[in-house]
């Protein structure tokens, strides 16, 4: 028998016997509406989600690599025409963004600088810098920041610069000397210039540490092992673009590179252990003074000094990070300085009216009955323009270091992804038209008015990169590329085979450099032959 409850009898009056007489609109229409304004909202107040940046269609898997140009920094450049000053390219599993504007420049550079400051470290890289533990590939953080200190502050201060002067004047005058003896006959520049920037670069490293035919015979070496470490650092590496393929080395690229390495460590390895013989051996006789800390250092031996005053248990300069830190001077110092003079050279020697300027101006700060040393370069203003100028047109890293954000950030109304790789492209910058008058023409006459600030502050203008991780070399670069263009110009007069005009092509790699290698003659300017010993 059902059980009967007298309160069913009041819902029976009350419930709708049949859902046809519901009242739909009455009872949905406000509940719509509610939902539809709650909606609105929610999609008002949410931060908004920006796209990723555009750029050209990827094919599967594989991404833009296959249409990838082998010259990178003009490729990059006609690819901004089309796709605007920030683009994206899918190269394998890789994102990567290019940067070419000012102030996408400025956003990754210095608004988002703590972000930026990382690096996308490639495979090879990994194996050239002693697992990537150098200053250029370091993560930001108390190492680097220990290791900055130790370059910028320290090593490649004016003050440590200075006192490490006598060896850059030796190795500049034995070249000047090499080349009186070559007078009249055709010399490769860029070739010269790589030696003589080498023996500038070693002999600040470790002096008198070797001497005679094996302080030549390391030098000879190293001009092989910098060749191929440069050329393998810009060769397109599977590794990178398939993470998953670099157990397999299927280019041997990493092989190469490992070989090339073992030979610096070698160097370095029995360099240290030399120094550490004559220290040990200057302190034994008394030879060593308490007060010697820079004067008259080379740089190996301050860092083995700091390496035992001031280590930090922390963040300690190990003997692992001193041959890192030799690594990027070797690496770093020479061919970046000597492209740059080749380049420079090649420009001047097709314009005549700036020979003239820079030698009438060396004539009136050194004369021709002295030589030129780097006290004079302050006061040569033309010529400074024409450095600059030259590292406009031809900017040593043109795409930078790539960076690598340790965070998803918003770059000029694009979302730029956490760990992607980044190029700022200072070539497409330095010669772009909105900015530049005649942007392709060499006129050195554009700096002289106190333009051309490359401490990292103009965006129009950085040849040496901005932010934490601007070039940590730019006082020793300056040096050395103002040293030898004015003393190259000051000594000798060039001519050029056949009388012909220079081809001012370049050739992309992770430094930039001539295409064809820049043959002169040189020929005494001075009467004097002693100013050429």
């Amino acid at each position: 028998m059902p059980i009967h409850h007298p309160d069913m009898d009041h819902w029976s009056t009350t419930f709708p016997s049949s859902i046809k007489d519901l009242d739909f609109p009455s009872i949905f229409l406000p509940i719509t509406f509610c939902l539809v304004i709650s909606y609105l909202a929610w999609k008002a107040l949410r931060p908004a989600k920006t796209p990723l940046p555009p750029g050209p269609r990827p094919l599967p898997v594989v991404g833009n690599l296959p249409f990838l140009d082998p010259e990178l920094h003009t490729h990059f450049a006609a690819l901004s025409l089309l796709h605007g000053p920030i683009f994206k390219l899918r190269l394998g599993s890789k994102l990567c963004v290019v940067i070419s504007s000012p102030s996408g420049a400025r956003s990754v550079l210095k608004d988002n600088d703590v972000i930026f400051a990382n690096r996308d470290v490639p495979a090879v890289t990994k194996t050239v810098a002693y697992g990537g533990q150098d200053i250029v590939f370091t993560p930001y953080g108390p190492e680097w920041r220990m290791l900055r200190k130790v370059c910028v502050v320290k090593m490649l201060s004016n003050n440590t610069l200075d006192s490490v002067y006598a060896l850059r004047r030796k190795e500049v005058r034995r070249a000047v000397r090499g080349l009186y003896e070559r007078a009249g006959t055709e010399v490769d520049i860029g070739e010269w210039m790589f030696m003589m920037i080498m023996n500038v670069v070693t002999s600040m490293l470790w002096g008198e540490t070797l001497k005679g035919d094996e302080r030549e015979g390391i030098r000879l070496e190293f001009r092989d092992v910098v060749g191929e470490i440069t050329t393998l650092l810009a060769m397109p590496n599977l590794s990178d673009f398939f993470p998953i393929l670099r157990r397999f080395d299927l280019q041997g690229v990493e092989k190469r590179m490992k070989r090339s390495v073992e030979k610096l460590d070698h160097v370095f390895e029995w360099v240290i252990e030399k120094r550490l013989k004559l220290n040990k051996d200057h302190v034994g006789s008394g030879d060593r003074l308490k007060n010697e800390k820079t004067q008259g250092e080379d740089f190996l031996q301050f860092l083995i000094r700091l390496k035992d005053e001031e280590e930090d248990p922390k963040t300690p300069l190990t003997v692992f990070k001193i041959k890192a830190l030799l690594t990027d001077m070797v690496v770093g110092g020479t061919d970046t300085t000597s492209n740059s003079i080749e380049l420079t050279l090649a420009e001047i020697f097709n314009r005549p009216s700036i020979v003239r300027k820079i030698q009438e101006e060396l004539d009136v700060v050194v004369g021709k009955g002295g030589i030129v040393e780097e006290s004079h370069i302050n006061k040569l203003p033309y010529l400074l323009a024409v450095m600059k100028e030259s590292l406009r047109l031809h900017p040593v890293l043109p795409l930078l270091v790539p960076h690598c954000p340790s965070k998803t950030c918003t770059i000029e109304g694009y979302t730029v992804p956490k760990g992607s790789r980044v190029f700022v492209n200072v070539w497409a910058i330095h010669r772009d038209p909105m900015i530049w008058e005649n942007p392709n023409e060499f006129n050195p006459d554009r700096f002289l008015d106190g333009k051309g600030d490359y401490s990292g502050n103009d965006f129009c203008y950085f040849p040496f990169g901005a932010g934490r991780r601007i070039c940590a070399g730019i006082a020793m670069a300056e040096r050395m590329v103002m040293y030898s263009l004015a003393t190259l110009m000051h000594s000798f007069n060039w001519g050029l085979p056949g009388g012909r005009e220079v081809d001012v092509m370049e050739k992309f790699g992770i430094v930039l450099k001539k295409k064809t290698p820049l043959i002169a003659i040189p020929s005494p300017r001075l009467s004097d032959p002693n100013l050429y010993d």
